[in-house]
């Protein structure tokens, strides 16, 4: 039986560009977390709790999906 993995992807990157090249450490500071957090969600290698996902989201007035995506995918 294959195993699951559930990655949250995102678009963080490119929004905090479209922002007027917002620094990682901006964005940090609008949703009340490090510089480090913020790096390791966009490198999607820690997904963040909703509260903090739907901060993110706000902050570049998009709703959720436009920023995370949740793609379920199976691991041989």
């Amino acid at each position: 039986m294959a195993k699951k993995k559930f990655p949250i992807s995102n678009t963080i990157r490119p929004l905090r560009f479209m922002q007027g090249e917002m620094t990682q450490q901006a964005l940090a500071d609008a949703v009340g977390v490090t510089r480090q957090t913020i790096v390791a969600i966009e490198k999607a290698k820690y997904s963040p709790s909703l509260e903090l996902a739907f901060k993110i989201a706000r902050v570049f007035d998009k709703p959720l999906e436009e920023v995370f995506n949740y793609a379920p995918e199976e691991e041989d």
